[in-house]
C-alpha cells in the first residue's frame, strides 16, 4: 500500500489544505491499489525564498525515496508550473485550485472550478484550522497570489458551521478561521454576507466552542460589526493580525494598499481602547521598490506606533508578472538587511510584551506535548510540569525569556 506525504510551505491556509490534499490523494491511491508512494510539495509563491525551499524539498524527497511520485501543487503550480515541470524529479503538476479534489487526483476533467469546501487541518492538534475563504480580488502590486489562487471564493456558512461543530464534538477547544483575504468573505455570495455575519452565525450555532481565532485580516475592511465582535466576544481570542505591509504612505500607495498609516494606527488604538488585552500582529515588507531611508524609518516606527508584538517580516523579492517587479528596485541586499533590522525591532517589542505578563495567571491551551501552550494573546508558555494535552489550564507566569514565558499550573 502506498503512502502519501504532504510537505506544505507558506501561509496558514496552505498548511490547512495539506490534510485535505493527503485525504484526497490517499483515497485515490487506495482505490487504484497504487504501489508507489506519493510525495506532494504544496508550495508557496509569495517570495523567491519560498520557491527555493520548494525546489530544495523536491530534490531531498527524490533522494530519500527515488521510486516515489513527486507531485507539485500550491501557488507555485499555477505561477511557476512550467519551471517546476522541467525538474527531472517531478512526476506531475496539479493546479492549486483542484489540489484537494479526488477527481483531479484521478485525472478527471477539472476544467470547471469545483465548489469550494472547507479545508481542515489540526484535528489531532491543540487547535484546528478551517478554511472559509480562498483567492483574492485585489491587485496589490507586489503580490502574485491572485494568479495562484484565482478570484475570491467563500465557503457557505452551513459548511463552515458543520465543520466547526464536528471539530468541537471531537474535543477541539480552539479553531482558527483562515483565508487568503479573510475579510472579503461573502462578497461573492448571494446577499453578500460579511465575515462578521459568518462569525455571529457560527457562535450562535456552536456555543460549545471555547476559543475562536482569525488569521490575518485587512485593516481597511474591519467594519463596525467585526470590530464589535473582536472587542466584545470573550471566546474570540484577543489577537488581531493585520495585513499592514508598510508604515509609509507613499509606499502603501505604490503597493496599491487600501489603507493609510494613520488609519492603521487609529484602528489599533480603537481596538486596544475597547479591549485593553488585545494583542497586535502584522505582516511587514522590507525593501519594497523605491523605499527610501525615511520610508523605511516609518515602517520601523510603526512597530511601536501600532503596538506590534507578533511581526511577520518579509524581505521584498520581485515576482515576475507583478507591477512592482517593473518598478525601480533597491540595490541587492538592502531588503535583506532592512528585514533583519525590522526583525530585531520586533523581537525587542515582543520581549518587552512578555515581561508585562510576569505575575499574571493566563488560560493556556496546552499543546500535545503537555509541556507547552499558548495564552489568548498567543504568547508561548513552557510549563513546569505536564498538563493534559489540548486542555485549557490556568497557568501562573513566573518568568519571561526572550521568546517565551515559563509558568506553573495552578489547578
Amino acid at each position: 500500500m502506498s503512502s502519501v506525504d504532504v510537505i506544505s510551505f507558506g501561509c496558514r491556509l496552505n498548511l490547512a489544505e495539506g490534510e485535505a490534499i493527503r485525504a484526497a490523494a490517499s483515497a485515490v491511491a487506495a482505490s487504484e491499489r497504487r504501489n508507489s508512494d506519493i510525495i506532494v510539495i504544496n508550495g508557496c509563491a509569495v517570495t523567491a525564498e519560498a520557491e527555493r525551499q520548494a525546489r530544495q524539498a523536491i530534490r531531498q524527497a527524490a533522494r530519500r525515496n527515488p521510486a516515489a511520485d513527486i507531485v507539485v501543487t500550491g501557488c507555485i503550480a499555477d505561477t511557476k508550473g512550467a519551471s517546476f515541470a522541467a525538474m527531472p524529479e517531478v512526476t506531475r503538476i496539479l493546479s492549486n485550485r483542484h489540489k484537494h479534489d479526488a477527481a483531479a487526483w484521478r485525472g478527471d476533467d477539472m476544467a470547471a472550478p469545483a465548489p469550494i469546501r472547507p479545508a481542515i487541518s489540526g484535528r489531532n492538534h491543540a487547535r484546528a484550522f478551517v478554511e472559509v475563504q480562498n483567492g483574492c480580488d485585489h491587485s496589490c502590486t507586489f503580490c502574485i497570489i491572485p494568479q495562484g489562487r484565482g478570484p475570491s471564493r467563500s465557503v457557505p456558512p452551513t459548511a463552515v458551521i458543520a465543520a466547526v461543530r464536528d471539530l468541537v464534538d471531537a474535543g477541539q477547544q480552539e479553531v482558527v478561521l483562515t483565508g487568503v483575504d479573510l475579510t472579503s468573505y461573502g462578497h461573492d455570495m448571494p446577499d453578500a454576507p460579511s465575515l462578521a455575519a459568518l462569525i455571529t452565525q457560527l457562535l450562535d450555532a456552536v456555543p460549545a466552542l471555547r476559543r475562536l481565532r482569525l488569521s490575518s485580516i485587512d485593516a481597511s475592511e474591519v467594519d463596525d460589526a467585526l470590530f464589535a465582535l473582536l472587542t466584545e466576544q470573550d471566546c474570540i481570542m484577543p489577537y488581531v493580525h493585520l495585513s499592514l505591509q508598510s508604515g509609509d504612505d507613499l509606499i502603501l500607495k505604490r503597493m496599491k494598499r487600501r489603507h493609510s498609516r494613520a488609519q492603521s494606527v487609529a484602528l489599533v488604538q480603537r481596538l486596544r481602547a475597547a479591549r485593553p488585552d488585545i494583542v497586535i500582529g502584522a505582516d511587514l515588507i522590507a525593501g519594497f521598490p523605491t523605499e527610501s531611508d525615511a520610508a523605511f524609518a516609518n515602517s520601523r516606527a510603526l512597530i511601536d506606533d501600532a503596538a506590534i508584538v507578533h511581526a511577520h517580516i518579509f524581505p521584498y523579492s520581485p515576482r515576475a508578472g507583478t507591477p512592482a517587479a517593473r518598478m525601480p528596485q533597491l540595490p541587492s541586499g538592502v531588503a535583506r538587511d532592512r528585514a533583519a533590522i525590522l526583525r530585531n525591532d520586533a523581537a525587542n517589542r515582543h520581549r518587552q510584551w512578555l515581561q508585562t505578563m510576569i505575575g499574571s495567571t493566563q488560560p493556556v491551551l496546552v499543546e500535545n506535548d503537555g509541556l507547552s501552550g499558548y495564552t489568548p494573546g498567543f504568547a508561548r508558555v513552557k510549563l513546569n510540569h505536564p498538563a493534559p494535552p489540548r486542555s485549557i489550564s490556568e497557568v501562573f507566569v513566573t518568568t519571561a525569556l526572550d521568546q517565551h514565558l515559563i509558568g506553573k499550573c495552578t489547578a
